[in-house]
C-alpha cells in the first residue's frame, strides 16, 4: 500500500485526523471533490474580509482541551454571537432574554417575564409535533413571531407536520444578556477558518478536484484504512435508498459601504421573506474596510448535486440510518466520520473532539498492533 490513511474530505474531521496521523509518522493523502480545503468552514478574502462561504461559524466549547487544541493554530478573537430578529420589521433579541420580553410586552421585571409565558404556555404533557413542543416551551407570542416562520422556512414544512424532538429546549433568560451560547470558550479565528485547515494538512499530500466515487476501485486499493467523511448512503450506493437532507443557497454581494445591518447575524423570522438570514461577515473579526459584504441564506430541499447540510432526522431516515450504520459497523478498514458519515448535526467543536478522539484509539491500536509483530 502507497499510504496508511486515504482521507476522503478536507473538511475539519479529516484534517484533524491527517494532522494526528502525520504527528506519528504515517502516510495520509486527503482528497475532496471541491476545489477547497476546510469543508464548509472554508473562508476566503474579499475586500480584505475573510467571508464565511458556507453560512456562518463561530468556534464555541466549554472542552477546554479542544479549545487549546484549536488555539494552536491560530489567534481567536473574543466574538460573541448575539443574532438578531427581524420579524416584519420588528427587532428583537436573541436569545430570548429580558430584551427580547421588554420590545415584546413592555416588561422590565423578570418575575413578571416568567408570569406572562407561563400564562401563554400550552398545558400538554406529550407534544405531538412542533409546534405544540415550542408552545409548551416559551408560549404564543414568543412561538410566532421568533420561531414558527423562521423554522418553516428552515425545514420547507409546517411547523404542524414536524416532529417535536427537533426542539428539544429553547433557551429563555431571564436576564439582560444577549449573548447566544452558554460556552465558556467562543471566538472566531483571526484571519478565517482556511489557515487553521492548511496548517493542519502540512505533510499531508492533498488533492482537490477529486471525487472518490470517480476512482473508487483505485481509491480503495492505495491505502491500508479509510477515513471516510462524505455521505454514508453514498458510500453504501443508497441500497436502503437516499437519506434526505436539507441544503442552503447562498447569495453574496459586495456592497460599497462601511456597514449594512450592524450585526453579524440577523434572522428573518417572518415567513413571508423568502431568505432566513443576512450575514455580514466583517462583523465577525470587527473589521473596518470600507466596503462590506452580505450573504443571504435560503433553505431549500436537498437535490442530487446539491451540498448536503441538515440532516432531516424524523422517524423515517433516523430508521433508515441505523441499517446504513450497521453495515458501516461491519467494515474492518474504514473509520466514519463527520456529519455526513454520521448523519447528524454537529457543532465545531464536537467535529474537532470526534475527530481527535477517533485518531487516538485508530493510532494507539496502530501502535500496539505493530508492536505485537
Amino acid at each position: 500500500m502507497k499510504y496508511d490513511y486515504l482521507i476522503v474530505g478536507a473538511g475539519p474531521y479529516g484534517a484533524i485526523f491527517a494532522h494526528e496521523a502525520m504527528k506519528c509518522n504515517k502516510t495520509c493523502l486527503v482528497i475532496d471533490k471541491r476545489d477547497h480545503i476546510g469543508g464548509n468552514i472554508y473562508t476566503e478574502q474579499v475586500e480584505g474580509i475573510n467571508v464565511h462561504k458556507y453560512g456562518a461559524h463561530i468556534f464555541h466549547t466549554n472542552d477546554k482541551e479542544v479549545w487549546e487544541y484549536v488555539n494552536r493554530f491560530a489567534t481567536f478573537n473574543r466574538y460573541t454571537n448575539s443574532p438578531i430578529a427581524n420579524f416584519n420589521g420588528e427587532i428583537y433579541n436573541l436569545p430570548f432574554n429580558m430584551n427580547t420580553f421588554y420590545r415584546l410586552w413592555g416588561v422590565s421585571d423578570p418575575t413578571e417575564a416568567e408570569k406572562i409565558i407561563e400564562t401563554q404556555r400550552l398545558k400538554c404533557e406529550e407534544p405531538q409535533n412542533l409546534e405544540e413542543q415550542a408552545l409548551s416551551l416559551v408560549g404564543r407570542d414568543i412561538y410566532e413571531k421568533l420561531i414558527k416562520g423562521y423554522t418553516e422556512k428552515q425545514w420547507g414544512r409546517d411547523c404542524k407536520d414536524l416532529p417535536a424532538f427537533i426542539i428539544k429546549r429553547l433557551p429563555v433568560r431571564f436576564t439582560w444578556d444577549n449573548n447566544y451560547f452558554n460556552d465558556q470558550y467562543q471566538g472566531i479565528p483571526v484571519g478565517g477558518y482556511t489557515g487553521i485547515i492548511k496548517k493542519l494538512l502540512e505533510g499531508s499530500e492533498v488533492r482537490l478536484n477529486t471525487d472518490y466515487f470517480a476512482q473508487r476501485d483505485y481509491f480503495d486499493h492505495i491505502a491500508t484504512k479509510t477515513i471516510y467523511t462524505g455521505m454514508l448512503d453514498e458510500f453504501f450506493n443508497y441500497q436502503f435508498g437516499p437519506l434526505e437532507y436539507r441544503t442552503l443557497r447562498f447569495d453574496s454581494e459586495i456592497l460599497d459601504q462601511p456597514n449594512f445591518q450592524g450585526n453579524a447575524v440577523v434572522n428573518y423570522t417572518d415567513k413571508e421573506t423568502p431568505f432566513t438570514r443576512i450575514i455580514e461577515h466583517k462583523h465577525f473579526e470587527f473589521g473596518t474596510q470600507p466596503k462590506t459584504v452580505v450573504t443571504r441564506e435560503y433553505s431549500k430541499e436537498y437535490e442530487n448535486g446539491d451540498e448536503p447540510y441538515y440532516p432531516v432526522n424524523d422517524l423515517k431516515n433516523s430508521a433508515r440510518y441505523l441499517s446504513y450504520k450497521e453495515l458501516a459497523e461491519g467494515e474492518e478498514n474504514v473509520i466514519f466520520g463527520g456529519r455526513l458519515a454520521e448523519y447528524k448535526y454537529y457543532d465545531m467543536w464536537q467535529i474537532v473532539r470526534n475527530s481527535l478522539d477517533a485518531a487516538r484509539k485508530e493510532l494507539k491500536e496502530a501502535k500496539d498492533n505493530r508492536y505485537e509483530m
